[in-house]
């Protein structure tokens, strides 16, 4: 239920308390005019109240002149009603209640800014011109500088060292250093399952590089891990994969 105010709430009790003592004043006599400070009611209004009195009163016909006077109203009805403002309700009663609607418009406008564009062609646009350069600079490179491939391999001599490719020499190092068990399936894939729960691990919907401490360590802790092997067994392993300093034995890397 709406609570109504206070000063409402005030002003229609002194609206009631002048009604009844309003109707508690002695009735003046019936010809005597109500005064315009007790009826409030405009002095052009009486006057002309007071001419149809006098018409309606007065009336001519056959041989004489008939005189007829209205009822007057009861003087405690007329002052009672002057009393009260045209537009009382019921009791008395002078104030309405009036919704408050706050100002805005009815349908939710979001102007937020958005910063996310859709894939295509934004995305794969760039990322197809971006293939394009890289294939051009490779065939262009490949035409003016030869792979540096070696001579025909020997099936009757096994090189030493044997290395497997630069970007297999991790799980190669990892190999002499665990079983294989652990070295080409658990540690690995432990790694791989790691990689995958990092998104659903870390929700931060931010681009910023300060705002995701926790997936750049975890890439960079990956990362590092890799690349340390791989310096590895590059440089720092020589005949029958033994560890030599390069610097002393000499460098046993081919690509």
């Amino acid at each position: 239920m709406t609570e109504i105010p206070e000063h409402l709430r005030k002003r229609a009790e002194e609206a009631r308390k002048k009604a009844a003592a309003s109707a508690e004043t002695p009735a003046p006599e019936a010809d005597a005019p109500v005064s315009e400070a007790a009826s409030k009611i405009p002095a052009h209004l009486l006057e002309r109240a007071k001419k149809a009195r006098e018409q309606a009163g007065t009336s001519e016909g056959g041989g004489g002149t008939t005189t007829l006077t209205a009822p007057a109203p009861p003087a405690s009805t007329a002052v009672a009603t002057a009393g009260l403002p045209l537009a009382a309700g019921p009791g008395g009663h002078t104030q309405r209640l009036l919704t408050v609607v706050k100002s805005g418009s009815i349908q939710d406008v979001k102007a937020t800014p958005q910063d996310k564009v859709h894939t295509w062609p934004h995305l794969l646009a760039v990322e197809f011109v971006a293939a394009l350069l890289c294939t051009a600079f490779l065939l262009i490179f490949s035409i003016f500088v030869n792979a540096p491939l070696l001579s025909l391999a020997n099936t009757n001599q096994t090189p030493n060292p044997s290395k497997a490719p630069w970007y297999f020499l991790g799980l190669q190092e990892l190999l002499t250093m665990f079983h294989p068990m652990v070295a080409g399936v658990t540690i690995p894939g432990m790694g791989i399952f790691a990689l995958i729960l990092a998104p659903y691990t870390d929700r931060n919907p931010s681009n910023k590089p300060e705002d995701r401490k926790f997936a750049i360590s975890i890439f960079t802790v990956f990362l590092m891990f890799w690349a340390v092997l791989v310096i590895i067994g590059s440089f720092f392993r020589g005949p029958g994969f033994n560890f030599v300093f390069p610097w002393h034995d000499g460098l046993f890397f081919e690509l």
